[in-house]
């Protein structure tokens, strides 16, 4: 490793991560996909600076992210350099963030800046840790490894946090598939959507669920596009967070009768996200989004994107 903090002086590493869905509909905390929508992440070192942290945010979240360790991106970053063996406290960082990626959406900003903080420090490293690390302190950081395994390894991802560790197997999403969000202006709060879901649930709910990912899981891998269906169709946690979110079943329904492959809540909300195959179910899936959000009073944008295959990377390092 290097020497001594001082010898961080000055160096730069900029990364990029991408957004996250995670669940799917049935693969609650176990299933993640990147989307072609990023965070790009400056970071400088100052060793002789008493600490001091410098934060600049262009796009989402300006004027909102605060400059201090609550910071997500600056946890991850400190936590790489604490596992070095180093005091994170006797540096000082300079960082600029272009965040494409809103937050408290569903779209992984939470697991986006974790990533970005542990990927970027992990660059300074003559002797990084290994990717399955960076994985298990994302999920340590996270709670759980779904957003943050897909935004570090992009493409579709199945995770795990098992007794011996994290597992997580990826593989290439077809590159025709298409996703179209609605992103409203609502914000839910992960901790709060979490907090609306039952202690327990019925044996036949859960039964449901573990033949739905397993189908999806299976049918994505073999290119079978057409099982996102069954795959989006959930018993474990949308109905009870619709309970709390009554735009979220119609804005469902209003995909799956405009074409729709499947459409479900990304994450714990509030976007709302839609897959497809082709240009014309994408434009009347968009359509459809729009048309229904406005009949339900539910103001946002709809944006259409394509996967990510990619995980986040390091874009230059000095």
């Amino acid at each position: 490793m290097i020497g001594s903090l001082a010898e961080l002086e000055g160096r730069r590493v900029v990364v990029e991560v991408p957004a996250t869905t995670a669940n799917l509909g049935a693969g609650f905390d176990c299933l993640g996909m990147a989307l072609g929508m990023t965070n790009r992440i400056e970071l400088e070192v100052c060793h002789d600076c008493d600490g001091q942290i410098t934060l600049e945010v262009e796009g989402e979240g300006a004027g909102e992210l605060g400059n201090d360790r609550s910071n997500r991106f600056i946890e991850g970053l400190e936590t790489v350099i604490r596992a070095a063996g180093w005091v994170p406290e006797q540096l000082g960082w300079k960082i600029r963030m272009a965040n494409q990626v809103p937050l408290s959406r569903g779209l992984g900003s939470s697991a986006a800046a974790t990533v970005g903080g542990l990927l970027a420090a992990n660059a300074l490293l003559l002797q990084p840790l290994s990717g399955r690390e960076v994985l298990r302190l994302a999920t340590v950081i996270e709670g759980h490894p779904d957003n943050a395994a897909a935004a570090l390894l992009g493409g579709f991802v199945v995770s795990a946090a098992l007794e011996t560790g994290v597992e997580s197997i990826r593989f290439d999403v077809p590159r025709d598939l298409r996703i179209v969000v609605f992103i409203p202006e609502l914000r839910l709060a992960t901790k709060s959507m979490r907090g609306v879901l039952p202690a327990t649930v019925p044996f036949a709910d859960a039964v449901a669920n573990l033949g739905r990912v397993a189908l999806g899981v299976a049918g994505l891998a073999a290119g079978r596009n057409d099982l996102f269906g069954a795959l989006t169709q959930d018993r474990l946690h949308e109905p009870y967070r619709a309970a709390v979110f009554p735009q979220l079943p119609i804005m469902v329904a209003a995909a799956r009768e405009a074409g729709a492959l499947g459409a479900c809540l990304s994450g714990a909300g509030s976007t709302i996200i839609a897959f497809a195959d082709s240009r014309a179910s994408v434009n009347r899936i968009a359509a459809a989004f729009s048309a229904t959000a406005a009949a339900s009073d539910l103001p946002g944008r709809t944006e259409v994107m394509p996967v990510r295959n990619a995980g986040a990377r390091v874009l230059s390092l000095q």
